[in-house]
This record gives C-alpha cells, structure tokens and sequence, in this order.
C-alpha cells in the first residue's frame, strides 16, 4: 500500500483506510493508520514530522543493549525509549481530554490513553520483527509480546509495568467491577482493526457525553471506513443521523443495517425505525 502524502485531505485519508478495510486480517500499519485517523481532527497538518518521529522511536528501541535479548529485555527496551528517552506517560490528570485520542496530539504532548500509547509500543516493537499484539482487556489497553510459548503483557499506561495474573485481577476489578473474576478472553490478542477501533471509540465515547452528536458522527464514519459491515457501527450511525435530521442518509445507513445485523430485538426495532423514516420522507 502507498503511503499517505504528508500533507492530505479527508477524501485521500477515506481512501486509505478503506484500503486497510480491504486487507483480509494480518498485521496493519497501525501507527500510520492512527495518523491517517487523527487527521480528520487535524486536516492538512504536514505528516513528515510525526513518521520521522515514530521511526525514531523504532531505531532507538532496537538501539537498546536488551533488543536482542529476551521478552522481559525487550519490555526493558520499550520502556527506555518510549517512556524514559521520549518522555510519554499516561495522562491521568486528564484523561478524557479528546486531545489523548489523536496520535498527532499524543506525539506533540508526550501522553496519551492507553490505546494510543500501546501503538506506540505495537509500532516499536514490530519494527523489531518482535511478536507483539493488543489485547482484549475490558476498560484498558495492553500489549502482549511473546517468543514461541512464552508470554510477557506489558500496561503502557502506568509506567510499562509488566502484568502477571495477581496485577491484571486486580485491574480487571478495578475497571469492570469486584465480581467479575480473571477470563482468558480478558487477555485474548484482538486484531489491528480492532485497536484502531477501539482508539477511535474512545474519541466518539467522548464526544457523545459532552453532547457533540454531529462530531461523535464523523467519528463514527471513520470507524465505518474500516469495518463497514460491522452491524452495532452501522446501527449507532444511523441513530445519530436521524437524532441530527439526517433522514436520508439515516434510513440508507438502516437499510444497510438490516442487511448485515442478525436476527433478534435490534434488528427489529431498525426495521420499525426504517420504517418511520420512510413514512417522514415521502
């Protein structure tokens, strides 16, 4: 795949994740894809600086003494790089700032949420040849490097902490609850797409709760450009078109959900919606 131009408009930005959409699985370019992602916030703002800055970030992780070492050498690594040479950190004073969501932002601050501090270290870390994925961990990002059987997960967010099974319970009651009890899908590896997903959801979480339905939106759309059958995005779009009178493109993006979403209660209650859409249309 080209990459994107270094300075560019939403409409070449949609192409390229819609390109990314097209790949069947594997490995995505998941740094360049955030940039692509945080354009739409930051249109036309020249891209050179932010790859030379993430290619720096490979070059000096694989730099470290304990790159070719082992998994717990290599968190070291990351860590050295990430968080003590180029000063990121999780920005727990102010967390929700929609600014922690925007790779360029997160670049330009040093800090971030966990997600966009994980593609950093997923960034760093592949450029090595390293095996490293997201993990399914509900309410925080984590990573997980591995070599052959052995596991390593590592928490970006507070200080590159290595996580064995005592701190992701304690995280996981933190995060979700002091009844729900340590799964393997809570530390099951998820796929590109679903990071990028995942950054963006934090962003459209945002937004919908300081009452910016139109922006929240647009979110929505970009998540779309990468998964456009996924049924609970096409349901939420529509929702959002027809709250901000968008009938149209509602009823369109209801009918689409229709076609994808399984059988059952939402289904349903789309097609009773569809319905009314049209009757208002006609």
């Amino acid at each position: 795949m080209s990459e994107l131009p270094d300075a560019f408009e939403p409409d070449e930005c949609a192409r390229y994740l819609r390109a990314l959409a097209a790949q069947d699985g594997g490995v995505l370019p998941l740094a360049e894809a955030a940039l692509a992602l945080a354009s739409y916030e930051r249109p036309r703002v020249g891209l050179a600086h932010y790859r030379q800055h993430l290619a720096a970030l490979a070059r000096d992780v694989g730099r470290q003494p304990g790159a070719a070492g082992g998994l717990a050498d290599r968190a070291r690594a990351l860590n050295e790089v990430v968080l003590l040479k180029y000063g990121y950190s999780g920005d727990e004073l102010t967390y929700d700032d929609l600014q922690n969501a925007n790779l360029m932002r997160v670049v330009d601050r040093r800090k971030g949420l966990p997600v966009a501090l994980g593609i950093l270290y997923l960034h760093a870390a592949r450029a090595q040849g390293w095996d490293c994925v997201g993990l399914a961990f509900p309410g925080h990002f984590l990573i997980r490097l591995a070599d052959g059987a052995e596991r390593l997960i590592l928490d970006p967010f507070h200080g590159g902490r290595v996580c064995d099974a005592a701190v992701l319970r304690e995280l996981l009651k933190a995060m979700a609850g002091q009844e729900v009890e340590l799964a393997p899908e809570h530390y099951a590896p998820v796929a590109d797409r679903d990071v990028l997903l995942r950054l963006q959801n934090n962003l459209k979480s945002r937004l919908l709760q300081m009452g910016q339905h139109e922006r929240a939106l647009r979110v929505v759309e970009t998540m779309l450009l990468l998964a456009p059958d996924l049924p609970g995005l096409l349901q939420e779009a529509g929702l959002l078109q027809a709250e901000l009178g968008n009938l149209r493109a509602a009823a369109q993006t209801f009918e689409e959900f229709i076609r994808h979403a399984p059988e059952g209660t939402a289904r349903h209650q789309a097609a009773i919606l569809l319905q009314q859409l049209k009757a208002k249309l006609n």
